[in-house]
């Protein structure tokens, strides 16, 4: 029939946990160090996860900072692209209302 499961218990899972958080391996080759699968890895490090305990220069961590600074980044050109139409728009109305309020002669 199948393979029997492997069960692990909370105690084993937060250790981990921790182990993965201290390494600058990628996840699947601590997948494969470890045999377990890094889809279970992930699961257990988002229940389990504690920052304090991975150091600052996790190569994993910077590069999600990276892509996080690089969406903010993304937001906001496009505010100030936003901000700038704006100016724009409010420029030519301020124009329109200085030419149509003058008197007709």
């Amino acid at each position: 029939m199948g393979e029997q499961r492997k069960r692990y218990n909370e105690e084993f899972k937060k250790e981990t946990v921790k182990y993965l958080q201290e390494q600058t391996k990628s996840m699947e080759d601590m997948a494969l160090e470890l045999d377990i699968s890094a889809k279970t890895l992930h699961a257990w490090k988002a229940k389990y996860r504690e920052f304090k305990n991975e150091p600052i220069a996790n190569m994993e961590r910077v590069r999600e900072l990276e892509q996080l600074l690089k969406e903010k980044e993304q937001v906001l050109q496009e505010r100030e692209r936003r901000i700038a139409d704006v100016e724009e728009e409010l420029s030519i109305v301020k124009k329109a209302v200085h030419i149509f309020s003058k008197p007709k002669n």
